[in-house]
């Protein structure tokens, strides 16, 4: 009789095997992660930069108008979100996670590679302006399917009574880039001039991205396929037609964890020094910090979360203490409190935001059966994203120049939370449908006996 033969990536406890095992199973999970923590980085160095890009690839007479084509193309990777998520979202649950996966890194590996070798306008001319986009686009589109494809293998590596834990490794792997990003961006800051750096220095935090992208895809052709039950049915028809509640609603729940890392994170050392007047030291020091304290802090909070019976409660309380707290955070900051505790305040406001998204990731993960899942999850990251998220550095600085108040990003952000609160409402609690699933075959059991 033969023994059957069970995928690495099927849901096997990840805490209850040997050592050895123990051992394969984190390096896969630093496979998963390591995508997630590309994009990001990238990202990072990117609004690191978006002052040299604009000057360099979209020249202006008005500097501020320079800034803004440069966040707008920032944001146009967005658009091709959705198209990537469909693909390899599609490639993950047709093929198995492994050609997803693998799919995702080639291609954010290849944009990288142009972001790192464009010349300036000033040599190529709208050509120059082109690669730019290009790579942009080209990076959107993988990450489009990465986030989602990772989440769920994240989780299918992991025991279901640890999966908030499990899945809050795409979040800390995301945090750790950032924390990258900025220790790198602020070391070509400090050992170059500006004219240098003007020149070709801004590209050193792009190269070392460059160096990741191998290694990535050398650990993802690593991951065995899994065995993924096939559908004829199309996955999105299938998709919409039986869990239209939960995949609308996911896209709106996307609105607080995109909103929230693009301002809090991503934009806010544009924001400290542009409209505050801070020390481009400052800004950079913000960003090691927040990410710093959401690398910590994410995973810990996943272990409540796991300990919990439904995925909702630690949401409602993290999400309504934001919404309190966003306004008082920011006025705070306009009105000049000093460095040190501004410093403090962006980093815990950033862990109380950004700490429960694990619990709402899962919460969605189990929301969809298995042989789609990968399709549904990118999909919904990849349009509450392009909704409310890639823009909103591009928006906020708009709502700033036109009013001249320092507070949008806080109004924009009190916006983005009420909605998601409202989707958290009336999203269904997975666990409580699965137990009134078991509760009503029980009953229909009982009854034929």
């Amino acid at each position: 009789m033969h023994n059957p033969i069970v995928s690495p990536l099927a849901p096997v406890p990840l805490f209850e095997l040997s050592a050895r095992a123990h051992t394969k199973k984190r390096r896969l999970v630093l496979a998963a992660a390591i995508g997630n923590g590309l994009a990001t980085y990238d990202f990072t160095v990117y609004s690191f930069s978006a002052v040299a890009i604009g000057k360099l690839f979209f020249p202006s007479g008005n500097a501020f108008a320079s800034l803004l084509l440069s966040l707008l193309t920032f944001g146009a990777g967005f658009a091709m979100r959705p198209i990537g998520a469909l693909f390899i979202g599609h490639l993950a649950d047709r093929q198995g996670r492994k050609a997803g996966l693998t799919c995702s890194i080639a291609l954010m590996t290849l944009g990288t590679a142009l972001m790192v070798f464009a010349p300036p306008y000033s040599v190529m001319g709208p050509v120059a302006t082109l690669l730019i986009v290009a790579a942009r686009l080209m990076q959107g589109f993988a990450v489009g399917g990465e986030i989602g494809v990772s989440s769920v293998v994240l989780m299918e590596l992991t025991a279901r009574k640890n999966r908030c834990y499990g899945v809050s490794w795409r979040a800390a792997s995301q945090a750790a880039a950032v924390l990258a990003g900025a220790l790198v961006g602020a070391l070509t800051t400090m050992l170059l001039s500006p004219e240098v750096l003007l020149q070709w220095g801004w590209r050193i935090p792009f190269a070392v991205g460059l160096l990741i992208g191998p290694v990535g895809w050398y650990l993802r052709r690593q991951i065995p396929d899994a065995a993924i039950k096939k559908s004829r049915r199309p996955a999105m028809k299938t998709l919409l037609a039986h869990h239209s509640r939960p995949f609308w609603l996911g896209i709106l729940l996307m609105a607080t964890p995109t909103a929230g890392i693009y301002i809090l994170v991503f934009y806010m050392p544009i924001y400290l020094v542009g409209t505050l007047h801070m020390p481009a030291a400052v800004s950079l020091l913000s960003a090691c910090l927040s990410s710093t304290l959401i690398f910590i802090g994410v995973p810990l909070l996943a272990r409540v979360a796991d300990r919990q019976r439904l995925r909702k409660p630690i949401q409602y309380w993290t999400m309504i203490s934001s919404i309190v707290l966003v306004h008082p955070v920011f006025l705070l900051l306009t009105t000049g409190i000093g460095e040190p505790l501004s410093l403090l305040l962006i980093g815990g406001y950033s862990l109380l935001l950004l700490c429960s998204n694990a619990a709402t990731t899962v919460m969605m993960l189990e929301a969809f059966p298995r042989h789609y899942r990968a399709t549904s999850i990118s999909t919904i990251y990849s349009l509450g994203t392009l909704i409310f998220g890639g823009f909103c550095p591009f928006i906020v600085t708009w709502m700033i120049g036109v009013t001249g108040n320092p507070m949008a990003p806080a109004w924009y952000l009190l916006a983005v939370m009420c909605i998601s609160l409202f989707a958290l409402i009336l999203f269904p609690d997975s666990l409580q449908r699965l137990r009134s699933i078991r509760s009503a075959n029980h009953c229909a059991d009982a009854a034929t006996r």
